[in-house]
Protein backbone atom coordinates (compact mmCIF):
# COMPACT_ATOMS: atom_id res chain seq x y z
CA UNK A 1 0.00 0.00 0.00
CA UNK A 2 1.08 3.45 -0.50
CA UNK A 3 -0.04 6.46 1.41
CA UNK A 4 -0.43 10.16 0.40
CA UNK A 5 -0.33 12.83 2.93
CA UNK A 6 -2.95 15.28 1.99
CA UNK A 7 -2.62 17.38 5.15
CA UNK A 8 -2.24 17.57 8.77
CA UNK A 9 1.71 17.85 8.36
CA UNK A 10 3.47 19.35 10.76
CA UNK A 11 0.14 21.57 11.14
CA UNK A 12 -3.44 20.97 13.45
CA UNK A 13 -6.24 20.85 10.74
CA UNK A 14 -7.36 19.86 7.04
CA UNK A 15 -6.59 15.77 7.69
CA UNK A 16 -6.72 13.91 4.92
CA UNK A 17 -4.75 10.23 3.99
CA UNK A 18 -4.99 8.70 0.32
CA UNK A 19 -4.31 4.95 0.65
CA UNK A 20 -3.70 2.95 -2.66
CA UNK A 21 -3.82 -0.61 -2.98
CA UNK A 22 -3.21 -2.37 -6.42
CA UNK A 23 -7.09 -2.31 -6.97
CA UNK A 24 -8.66 0.51 -4.88
CA UNK A 25 -7.83 3.52 -3.30
CA UNK A 26 -9.55 4.79 -0.14
CA UNK A 27 -9.73 8.52 1.63
CA UNK A 28 -8.89 8.98 5.18
CA UNK A 29 -11.00 12.01 6.69
CA UNK A 30 -11.18 14.90 4.28
CA UNK A 31 -11.33 17.99 6.59
CA UNK A 32 -10.64 22.29 6.63
CA UNK A 33 -8.23 24.59 8.26
CA UNK A 34 -9.49 28.00 9.48
CA UNK A 35 -7.25 30.60 8.89
CA UNK A 36 -6.95 33.67 11.28
CA UNK A 37 -9.81 36.27 10.93
CA UNK A 38 -9.92 37.39 7.42
CA UNK A 39 -7.78 35.11 5.91
CA UNK A 40 -9.27 32.37 3.87
CA UNK A 41 -9.92 28.16 5.15
CA UNK A 42 -6.91 26.42 3.73
CA UNK A 43 -7.89 22.35 2.14
CA UNK A 44 -5.74 19.02 1.95
CA UNK A 45 -3.98 18.48 -0.96
CA UNK A 46 -7.02 17.88 -4.29
CA UNK A 47 -7.82 14.48 -4.84
CA UNK A 48 -9.76 13.35 -8.06
CA UNK A 49 -13.27 11.82 -6.98
CA UNK A 50 -13.17 8.98 -9.78
CA UNK A 51 -9.85 8.20 -8.14
CA UNK A 52 -11.38 7.26 -4.89
CA UNK A 53 -13.11 4.13 -4.11
CA UNK A 54 -14.25 5.59 -0.51
CA UNK A 55 -14.25 7.81 2.18
CA UNK A 56 -13.56 7.27 6.11
CA UNK A 57 -14.66 9.85 7.94
CA UNK A 58 -12.85 9.03 11.78
CA UNK A 59 -15.30 11.93 13.52
CA UNK A 60 -17.28 15.10 12.79
CA UNK A 61 -14.74 17.77 13.80
CA UNK A 62 -14.41 20.13 10.96
CA UNK A 63 -10.29 19.41 10.54
CA UNK A 64 -11.67 15.83 9.97
CA UNK A 65 -14.77 16.13 7.74
CA UNK A 66 -15.26 20.01 6.63
CA UNK A 67 -13.85 19.26 3.23
CA UNK A 68 -15.65 15.64 2.15
CA UNK A 69 -18.67 17.81 0.24
CA UNK A 70 -16.13 19.00 -2.14
CA UNK A 71 -15.40 15.69 -3.34
CA UNK A 72 -19.56 15.48 -4.64
CA UNK A 73 -19.45 18.72 -7.13
CA UNK A 74 -19.16 16.83 -9.68
CA UNK A 75 -19.04 13.04 -9.03
CA UNK A 76 -19.33 11.09 -5.87
CA UNK A 77 -18.64 8.46 -4.29
CA UNK A 78 -19.34 6.31 -1.08
CA UNK A 79 -18.92 7.78 2.58
CA UNK A 80 -18.18 5.64 5.68
CA UNK A 81 -18.70 6.87 9.27
CA UNK A 82 -20.54 5.72 12.27
CA UNK A 83 -24.20 7.25 12.77
CA UNK A 84 -23.23 9.69 15.73
CA UNK A 85 -20.32 10.87 13.35
CA UNK A 86 -22.50 10.99 10.13
CA UNK A 87 -25.22 12.96 12.19
CA UNK A 88 -22.72 15.38 14.10
CA UNK A 89 -21.01 16.21 10.57
CA UNK A 90 -23.85 17.62 8.80
CA UNK A 91 -24.64 19.70 12.00
CA UNK A 92 -21.54 21.24 11.80
CA UNK A 93 -20.66 21.55 7.97
CA UNK A 94 -23.90 23.15 7.64
CA UNK A 95 -23.45 25.51 10.30
CA UNK A 96 -20.21 26.19 8.82
CA UNK A 97 -21.55 27.37 5.76
CA UNK A 98 -24.15 29.08 7.60
CA UNK A 99 -21.66 31.34 8.92
CA UNK A 100 -18.97 31.45 6.33
CA UNK A 101 -20.88 32.14 3.20
CA UNK A 102 -19.75 31.56 0.07
CA UNK A 103 -16.46 30.89 1.95
CA UNK A 104 -16.09 27.37 0.50
CA UNK A 105 -15.79 25.28 -2.86
CA UNK A 106 -19.00 23.48 -2.31
CA UNK A 107 -22.68 24.76 -1.26
CA UNK A 108 -25.47 22.94 0.57
CA UNK A 109 -26.36 20.51 -2.48
CA UNK A 110 -23.14 19.08 -2.06
CA UNK A 111 -23.98 18.38 1.69
CA UNK A 112 -26.97 16.67 0.60
CA UNK A 113 -25.41 14.44 -1.81
CA UNK A 114 -22.65 13.53 0.59
CA UNK A 115 -25.24 12.64 3.09
CA UNK A 116 -27.28 10.81 0.40
CA UNK A 117 -23.68 9.08 -0.01
CA UNK A 118 -23.32 7.87 3.69
CA UNK A 119 -22.98 4.36 4.99
CA UNK A 120 -23.30 3.73 8.67
CA UNK A 121 -20.96 1.21 10.22
CA UNK A 122 -20.53 0.52 13.35
CA UNK A 123 -17.04 -0.32 15.25
CA UNK A 124 -14.97 -3.69 14.20
CA UNK A 125 -17.37 -4.05 11.17
CA UNK A 126 -14.89 -4.70 8.18
CA UNK A 127 -15.32 -3.26 4.86
CA UNK A 128 -14.12 -4.30 1.67
CA UNK A 129 -13.06 -2.10 -1.13
CA UNK A 130 -10.82 -4.63 -3.90
CA UNK A 131 -8.19 -5.37 -1.92
CA UNK A 132 -8.54 -2.89 0.53
CA UNK A 133 -10.29 -3.34 4.20
CA UNK A 134 -11.00 -1.50 6.65
CA UNK A 135 -12.37 -0.81 10.05
CA UNK A 136 -13.50 1.68 12.87
CA UNK A 137 -12.17 1.23 16.39
CA UNK A 138 -13.34 3.29 19.03
CA UNK A 139 -11.10 6.45 20.20
CA UNK A 140 -12.29 8.01 23.27
CA UNK A 141 -12.08 11.37 21.31
CA UNK A 142 -15.81 12.22 20.65
CA UNK A 143 -18.58 10.25 20.43
CA UNK A 144 -19.36 8.26 16.95
CA UNK A 145 -15.08 8.74 16.87
CA UNK A 146 -12.80 6.81 15.51
CA UNK A 147 -9.34 5.02 14.73
CA UNK A 148 -8.86 3.24 11.19
CA UNK A 149 -7.44 0.15 10.57
CA UNK A 150 -6.75 -0.54 7.12
CA UNK A 151 -5.43 -4.09 5.48
CA UNK A 152 -4.11 -4.80 1.53
CA UNK A 153 -2.43 -7.57 0.91
CA UNK A 154 -1.80 -8.96 4.38
CA UNK A 155 -0.33 -5.04 5.54
CA UNK A 156 -1.86 -2.85 8.08
CA UNK A 157 -2.11 0.78 9.03
CA UNK A 158 -3.52 2.31 11.81
CA UNK A 159 -4.80 5.92 11.48
CA UNK A 160 -5.36 7.29 15.18
CA UNK A 161 -7.38 10.07 13.66
CA UNK A 162 -7.90 11.84 16.94
CA UNK A 163 -7.54 9.98 20.17
CA UNK A 164 -8.17 9.95 23.77
CA UNK A 165 -6.82 6.67 24.74
CA UNK A 166 -8.30 6.69 28.75
CA UNK A 167 -11.83 8.41 27.03
CA UNK A 168 -13.89 10.52 29.23
CA UNK A 169 -16.60 10.54 31.63
CA UNK A 170 -18.85 10.53 28.55
CA UNK A 171 -16.32 7.79 26.35
CA UNK A 172 -15.40 4.41 26.40
CA UNK A 173 -12.10 4.16 26.64
CA UNK A 174 -10.03 4.01 23.16
CA UNK A 175 -10.18 0.39 21.16
CA UNK A 176 -6.02 -0.31 20.81
CA UNK A 177 -6.56 -3.76 20.62
CA UNK A 178 -5.00 -3.81 16.90
CA UNK A 179 -2.49 -6.64 16.34
CA UNK A 180 0.64 -6.49 14.26
CA UNK A 181 0.66 -3.43 12.23
CA UNK A 182 3.10 -1.98 9.38
CA UNK A 183 2.41 1.81 9.69
CA UNK A 184 1.09 3.76 12.10
CA UNK A 185 -0.51 7.17 11.65
CA UNK A 186 -0.65 9.45 15.22
CA UNK A 187 -1.68 12.39 15.53
CA UNK A 188 0.86 14.71 17.87
CA UNK A 189 -1.26 17.67 19.13
CA UNK A 190 -0.38 17.05 22.62
CA UNK A 191 3.06 14.21 22.49
CA UNK A 192 5.13 17.53 24.10
CA UNK A 193 2.67 18.40 26.68
CA UNK A 194 1.79 16.62 30.09
CA UNK A 195 -1.98 17.38 30.90
CA UNK A 196 -3.54 17.37 34.31
CA UNK A 197 -5.17 14.47 35.46
CA UNK A 198 -8.92 14.80 34.54
CA UNK A 199 -10.02 14.18 38.17
CA UNK A 200 -8.08 17.20 39.63
CA UNK A 201 -9.39 19.29 36.22
CA UNK A 202 -13.37 18.51 37.34
CA UNK A 203 -12.69 18.84 41.26
CA UNK A 204 -10.98 22.14 40.62
CA UNK A 205 -13.78 23.32 38.36
CA UNK A 206 -16.64 22.46 40.70
CA UNK A 207 -14.98 23.96 43.43
CA UNK A 208 -14.92 27.45 41.34
CA UNK A 209 -18.68 26.85 40.00
CA UNK A 210 -19.82 27.01 44.12
CA UNK A 211 -17.04 29.50 44.55
CA UNK A 212 -19.05 32.01 42.08
CA UNK A 213 -22.21 31.16 42.83
CA UNK A 214 -21.69 31.05 46.98
CA UNK A 215 -20.89 35.21 45.89
CA UNK A 216 -24.31 35.42 44.01
CA UNK A 217 -22.94 35.59 40.65
CA UNK A 218 -23.22 33.89 37.84
CA UNK A 219 -19.97 31.26 36.09
CA UNK A 220 -20.24 31.38 32.23
CA UNK A 221 -18.36 27.99 30.75
CA UNK A 222 -17.98 29.22 26.83
CA UNK A 223 -17.50 25.19 25.59
CA UNK A 224 -17.29 23.49 22.00
CA UNK A 225 -20.71 22.21 21.35
CA UNK A 226 -19.86 18.57 20.49
CA UNK A 227 -18.87 16.84 23.71
CA UNK A 228 -17.37 19.21 25.71
CA UNK A 229 -20.75 20.98 26.71
CA UNK A 230 -22.05 17.69 27.18
CA UNK A 231 -19.19 16.79 29.40
CA UNK A 232 -19.01 19.48 31.76
CA UNK A 233 -22.58 19.47 32.20
CA UNK A 234 -21.93 15.63 33.09
CA UNK A 235 -19.06 16.74 35.62
CA UNK A 236 -21.32 19.10 37.62
CA UNK A 237 -24.19 16.58 38.09
CA UNK A 238 -21.57 13.68 38.56
CA UNK A 239 -20.65 16.51 41.66
CA UNK A 240 -24.17 16.96 42.62
CA UNK A 241 -23.90 20.40 41.74
CA UNK A 242 -26.79 21.91 43.32
CA UNK A 243 -27.55 24.85 41.27
CA UNK A 244 -29.04 25.50 37.96
CA UNK A 245 -27.09 24.84 34.87
CA UNK A 246 -28.06 26.53 31.43
CA UNK A 247 -27.29 24.77 28.24
CA UNK A 248 -27.28 26.98 25.10
CA UNK A 249 -26.77 27.09 21.01
CA UNK A 250 -25.88 24.72 19.40
CA UNK A 251 -25.12 22.22 22.33
CA UNK A 252 -28.73 21.65 22.38
CA UNK A 253 -28.75 20.67 18.84
CA UNK A 254 -26.12 17.87 19.40
CA UNK A 255 -27.62 16.74 22.68
CA UNK A 256 -30.34 15.63 20.70
CA UNK A 257 -28.37 13.26 18.39
CA UNK A 258 -26.34 12.37 21.19
CA UNK A 259 -29.79 11.48 22.40
CA UNK A 260 -30.64 9.13 19.01
CA UNK A 261 -27.25 7.59 19.39
CA UNK A 262 -26.93 5.95 23.30
CA UNK A 263 -25.20 2.68 22.56
CA UNK A 264 -21.69 5.00 21.64
CA UNK A 265 -21.76 6.37 25.19
CA UNK A 266 -19.90 5.05 28.10
CA UNK A 267 -23.22 5.11 30.42
CA UNK A 268 -26.26 6.62 28.85
CA UNK A 269 -27.83 7.57 32.31
CA UNK A 270 -25.20 9.78 33.19
CA UNK A 271 -25.95 11.39 30.04
CA UNK A 272 -29.91 11.94 30.08
CA UNK A 273 -29.57 12.81 34.09
CA UNK A 274 -27.28 15.55 33.12
CA UNK A 275 -28.80 16.59 30.22
CA UNK A 276 -32.65 16.67 31.79
CA UNK A 277 -32.13 18.63 35.13
CA UNK A 278 -30.34 21.34 32.93
CA UNK A 279 -32.04 24.02 31.28
CA UNK A 280 -32.42 24.41 27.69
CA UNK A 281 -32.34 28.49 26.62
CA UNK A 282 -33.61 28.98 22.97
CA UNK A 283 -34.92 32.49 22.90
CA UNK A 284 -32.99 35.66 23.30
CA UNK A 285 -36.12 36.69 25.82
CA UNK A 286 -34.99 33.08 28.05
CA UNK A 287 -31.44 33.89 27.75
CA UNK A 288 -31.72 37.17 29.21
CA UNK A 289 -34.15 35.84 32.21
CA UNK A 290 -31.84 33.41 32.94
CA UNK A 291 -29.24 35.40 33.81
CA UNK A 292 -31.26 37.29 36.46
CA UNK A 293 -30.28 34.85 39.27
CA UNK A 294 -26.83 33.24 39.80
CA UNK A 295 -26.56 30.00 37.55
CA UNK A 296 -24.13 27.88 35.55
CA UNK A 297 -24.26 29.08 31.52
CA UNK A 298 -22.76 26.30 29.72
CA UNK A 299 -22.85 27.41 25.71
CA UNK A 300 -20.65 27.41 22.33
CA UNK A 301 -18.38 28.75 21.39
CA UNK A 302 -15.86 27.29 23.11
CA UNK A 303 -13.06 29.81 22.05
CA UNK A 304 -15.07 32.49 21.44
CA UNK A 305 -15.76 33.13 18.07
CA UNK A 306 -19.22 33.73 17.44
CA UNK A 307 -22.46 32.25 18.57
CA UNK A 308 -24.34 32.91 21.81
CA UNK A 309 -21.16 33.06 23.66
CA UNK A 310 -20.34 36.54 22.64
CA UNK A 311 -23.81 37.35 24.27
CA UNK A 312 -23.02 35.99 27.14
CA UNK A 313 -19.25 37.32 27.54
CA UNK A 314 -20.64 41.06 27.30
CA UNK A 315 -23.34 40.67 29.81
CA UNK A 316 -21.45 38.81 32.59
CA UNK A 317 -17.24 39.98 31.62
CA UNK A 318 -17.61 43.66 33.73
CA UNK A 319 -18.99 42.57 37.19
CA UNK A 320 -16.29 41.18 39.93
CA UNK A 321 -19.16 38.73 41.48
CA UNK A 322 -18.90 36.43 37.85
CA UNK A 323 -16.79 33.73 36.53
CA UNK A 324 -16.07 32.42 32.99
CA UNK A 325 -14.29 29.25 33.17
CA UNK A 326 -12.29 28.45 29.52
CA UNK A 327 -12.41 24.56 29.21
CA UNK A 328 -11.67 24.29 25.70
CA UNK A 329 -8.63 24.67 23.36
CA UNK A 330 -8.09 28.33 22.55
CA UNK A 331 -6.49 28.80 19.17
CA UNK A 332 -3.78 31.72 18.08
CA UNK A 333 -6.18 34.44 17.33
CA UNK A 334 -9.14 34.09 19.00
CA UNK A 335 -11.09 36.10 21.41
CA UNK A 336 -10.73 33.03 24.00
CA UNK A 337 -6.87 33.51 23.54
CA UNK A 338 -6.84 37.19 23.81
CA UNK A 339 -9.18 36.90 27.00
CA UNK A 340 -6.61 34.34 28.45
CA UNK A 341 -3.43 36.21 27.13
CA UNK A 342 -4.49 39.80 28.31
CA UNK A 343 -7.50 39.88 30.01
CA UNK A 344 -9.53 41.80 27.67
CA UNK A 345 -12.19 41.58 25.28
CA UNK A 346 -13.59 43.36 22.09
CA UNK A 347 -16.86 45.15 22.43
CA UNK A 348 -18.19 47.67 20.65
CA UNK A 349 -15.28 48.07 18.87
CA UNK A 350 -13.27 48.60 22.47
CA UNK A 351 -11.13 46.38 24.51
CA UNK A 352 -11.95 46.92 27.90
CA UNK A 353 -10.87 44.89 31.00
CA UNK A 354 -12.73 41.70 32.35
CA UNK A 355 -13.70 42.52 35.83
CA UNK A 356 -15.08 38.84 36.23
CA UNK A 357 -12.64 36.01 37.46
CA UNK A 358 -10.95 34.08 34.60
CA UNK A 359 -10.06 30.42 35.54
CA UNK A 360 -8.38 27.78 32.62
CA UNK A 361 -9.18 24.31 32.99
CA UNK A 362 -7.76 21.55 30.98
CA UNK A 363 -10.38 18.81 29.58
CA UNK A 364 -8.53 18.07 26.44
CA UNK A 365 -10.34 15.22 23.89
CA UNK A 366 -7.10 14.47 22.95
CA UNK A 367 -4.43 12.18 24.93
CA UNK A 368 -1.35 14.24 26.43
CA UNK A 369 1.99 13.00 26.23
CA UNK A 370 2.23 10.37 29.17
CA UNK A 371 -0.90 8.42 27.37
CA UNK A 372 0.51 8.83 24.19
CA UNK A 373 3.98 7.21 24.78
CA UNK A 374 2.22 4.74 26.78
CA UNK A 375 -0.04 3.73 23.63
CA UNK A 376 3.32 3.88 21.41
CA UNK A 377 4.86 1.45 23.89
CA UNK A 378 1.89 -1.20 23.14
CA UNK A 379 2.19 -1.06 19.71
CA UNK A 380 3.03 -4.25 18.04
CA UNK A 381 5.03 -5.29 14.97
CA UNK A 382 7.91 -3.00 13.91
CA UNK A 383 6.13 -0.25 12.42
CA UNK A 384 6.94 2.84 10.15
CA UNK A 385 5.90 5.93 11.75
CA UNK A 386 4.19 9.03 10.85
CA UNK A 387 3.39 11.76 13.37
CA UNK A 388 0.82 14.56 12.24
CA UNK A 389 -1.45 16.67 13.64
CA UNK A 390 0.50 18.73 15.23
CA UNK A 391 2.32 22.20 14.86
CA UNK A 392 5.84 21.50 13.88
CA UNK A 393 7.80 21.32 16.91
CA UNK A 394 5.12 18.64 18.10
CA UNK A 395 5.41 16.31 14.63
CA UNK A 396 9.28 16.93 14.55
CA UNK A 397 10.35 16.31 17.96
CA UNK A 398 7.81 13.18 19.01
CA UNK A 399 9.16 11.68 15.57
CA UNK A 400 12.79 11.84 17.08
CA UNK A 401 11.52 10.62 20.54
CA UNK A 402 9.60 7.68 18.80
CA UNK A 403 13.07 6.90 17.13
CA UNK A 404 14.96 7.52 20.09
CA UNK A 405 13.06 5.74 22.90
CA UNK A 406 11.49 2.60 20.49
CA UNK A 407 13.77 2.13 17.97
CA UNK A 408 11.29 2.53 15.24
CA UNK A 409 11.51 4.43 11.90
CA UNK A 410 9.25 7.39 12.36
CA UNK A 411 9.59 10.87 10.90
CA UNK A 412 7.08 14.06 11.06
CA UNK A 413 5.57 13.56 6.79
CA UNK A 414 5.25 17.23 4.38
CA UNK A 415 2.16 17.61 2.86
CA UNK A 416 2.29 16.10 -0.63
CA UNK A 417 4.74 13.08 0.48
CA UNK A 418 4.08 9.36 -0.14
CA UNK A 419 4.95 6.62 1.95
CA UNK A 420 4.97 2.89 1.11
CA UNK A 421 4.49 -0.19 3.15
Amino acid sequence: MDVKVLGAANEVGRSGFLVKGDEASILLDYGVMFGRRGTPPTYPQHVKPKDIDGIVITHAHLDHSGNVPSLFVSSKTDVYATPPTIDLSKLLIEDMLKIEKHAHPFDWQEVNKMIRSTKEIGFRQQVRKGDISFELRESGHVIGGSTVLVESNKKKIFYTGDIKTSGSRMLRNADLDIGDIDLLITESTYSQTEQIPRSESEKALVEFANEVIDRKGTLFIPSFSVERSQEIACVLRNANFKHRIIMDGMALKVNEVIFRHPDYLRDPKVFADAINKSTAVKTHGHRRQALKEPCVVISPAGMLVGGNAVYYLQELSFDKKNGIAMVSYQGEGTPGKKLLDTGKVSTRGKDLNVEAEVKQFQFSGHSGRSEMFEFIKGIRGNPKVLTVHGDEISCQKFAEEINQEFGLDAHAPSVGETISV
